[in-house]
């Protein structure tokens, strides 16, 4: 057991202050020595990191949130968007992977930033910020959605378990024993020990890559040289982009990871580790994702099987036909792992958003007696989701679109709010966002509700064709470019960029950066929104009206089909 602690304590004055500041903390439980899988931190150990043991010991103690984040998002929906690609067009969107590690870097970067500097939930500071509407809003949107993730997760063991001969009524009521177990001893350590054992058995699609051994020459050619695959519909193949970019960057990731940075109790002195943490999280995630892709794609070359993708329990069966059993078996153990890290990460975050807005206890670090709405809520989807699975006759093929289209609405406007939560001085003082990240965040918010357009108009008609996608795209750059120069001309002729919560809260004197935490919520100055901010808003709105009444127009249409 790694202990900083021991570590020789230099203390300067202003890291006394930081002690004694007030700060935004919902939950007492958030507060408090650091005590990760392997080490801890002392919270009055403020000694300077200055050789490479130091440093080691210090992100062992903070490694967890970013690599659980990552690797609960290489779950049962992206295994199928994967496996799906290789299995119907190889590995010619491999280049999807690649462009996805920028956008996942900054987005989770920016949302761990938010929880070591204000010390609360991300649905906390959206109703605090921007109002009930836009609060109730994503909770509830939130709380659907993952439900819905949930439920494929255990459709995913489903696959796994019928694959590997295991009765499917013992295997669900294990994996539910099992998940809500994990969470519920009031011990953090123990429960990041055992998501990061998951996080060791997702490793278990790189022996399967080894058994298969596609060949690397084409792999590395398709990650660097973006392309479509010849012959197919484009409008079958976007699908498959969206469907990659929904499952990799989904809106429950923003939530789960800024709530465990606060529960773990990670402070903005250690925020470079966490980013560590995060990169080797992506790393895993993108790495296991083109495996999966690569040797799907060379288990099905040149068969029948090839582009007739059915699922993912299909894919063992496969495996098993062309390259033996030991492959496949690995492959349905991965999946199995996968949805229960997956089904675990997405529970905690629906917990963890309702227990910051209600002010609930909210912590791994209290038992179930301590904090009863919170695991209620943890437990209760989880029990949900598994009933559903086990009940007979539930359509659960419609469950997954809807999954498929409820966060293709969703994630552009959570990845706004985030975008405008990092602009705002009120909340994270020095710890803002660059000009940079903005431009770069910006045109991804674009690209994504383009994107989303896409994936909903498609799911509501499946007839759409390649010239509407086409003008989707170039229309919607065309759009947001003109926007963007319409934003800057207008600040231009103001005089100056206009201001968006710019003044200094109580405690920013004499404070240094890495100890700046945000002031208690009811201490913040008032929102003061940009012209730009202003016009993210009404975008968001107007789009969120379109999406949701051609969502709910599709919904009549097939609830009145044949009345």
């Amino acid at each position: 057991m790694i202990n900083m602690s021991n570590v020789n304590a230099q203390t300067a004055d202003n890291d006394v202050n930081a002690q004694t500041m007030h700060t935004a903390v919902l939950d007492r439980a958030h507060l408090g020595d650091i005590h990760g899988a392997f080490g801890s931190i002392a919270e009055d150990d403020f000694a300077p990191r200055s050789n490479l043991r130091a440093r080691l010991q210090t992100l062992l103690a903070i490694l967890g949130p970013g690599l659980i984040v990552m690797v609960g998002d290489n779950d049962a929906g992206a295994f199928g968007t994967s496996t799906q690609a290789g299995q119907n067009y190889g590995t010619t969107l491999l280049w999807t992977l690649v462009l996805l590690i920028p956008v996942l870097y900054v987005n989770q970067e920016m949302v761990l930033r938010l929880g070591a500097v204000s010390g609360v939930g991300h649905a906390r500071l959206i109703f605090e910020r921007f109002g009930r509407f836009w609060g109730a809003f994503s909770v509830i949107d939130l709380f659907i959605l993952n439900a819905l993730t949930i439920v494929t997760e255990f459709i995913g063991i489903t696959l796994a378990l019928d694959y590997l001969g295991v009765p499917k009524l013992w295997g669900v009521v294990a994996a539910v024993a099992l998940v809500m177990f994990a969470a519920s001893t009031g011990n953090f350590r123990r429960f990041e020990r055992f998501a990061l054992m998951l996080v060791l058995g997702s490793f278990l699609v790189f022996p399967v890559l080894l058994f298969i051994h596609p060949p690397a020459g084409q792999m590395i050619q398709d990650m660097m040289v973006p392309k479509m695959p010849q012959g197919a519909a484009l409008n079958e193949v976007m699908l498959l982009i969206i469907a990659i970019v929904g499952t990799t960057v989904a809106p429950w990731q923003l939530f789960f990871q800024q709530s465990y940075v606060v529960d773990k109790r990670i402070t903005p002195r250690f925020i470079k580790y966490e980013r560590v943490d995060l990169m080797i999280g992506i790393a895993i995630v993108i790495a296991g994702a083109m495996a999966i892709m690569a040797f799907t794609a060379q288990t099905f070359a040149g068969h029948p099987e090839f582009g007739n993708f059915a699922d993912a329990g299909a894919v063992s069966a496969g495996m098993e036909k062309y390259f033996g059993k030991a492959p496949a078996i690995l492959f349905a153990l991965a999946l199995l792992d996968a949805c229960v890290i997956g089904a675990s990460a997405v529970s905690l975050s629906t917990a963890y958003a309702l227990g910051d807005v209600f002010s609930w206890r909210h912590s791994l670090h209290r038992r179930p007696a301590e904090a009863k709405g919170f695991y209620a809520i943890y437990c209760g989807l989880i029990v949900l989701a598994a009933v559903l699975v086990l009940t007979p006759g539930i359509q659960l093929g419609l469950l997954t679109t809807a999954v498929q289209t409820l966060a293709g609405v969703l994630l552009p406007g959570a990845t706004v709010f985030l975008l405008l939560l990092c602009n705002d001085r009120a909340v994270l003082g020095p710890w803002v966002n660059s000009r940079k990240l903005n431009i770069f965040t910006g045109g991804v918010v674009a690209v994504l509700v383009m994107l989303s357009i896409i994936l909903t108009g498609s799911v509501i008609y499946p007839d759409l064709s390649d010239t509407v996608i086409l003008s989707i795209l170039i229309g919607g750059s065309a759009l947001g470019l003109v926007a963007a120069l319409g934003v800057a001309l207008a600040q231009r002729l103001r005089g100056k960029p206009e201001p968006e919560n710019t003044e200094p809260t109580y405690q920013t004197v004499n404070v240094p950066k890495k100890n700046w935490r945000m002031p208690p919520l009811e201490r913040l100055s008032p929102v003061r929104l940009s012209l730009a901010s202003r016009i993210w808003m009404i975008v968001l709105r107007g789009y969120l009206i379109v999406a949701g009444g051609l969502v709910l127009f599709r919904i009549f249409q097939l609830a009145t089909a044949g009345a």
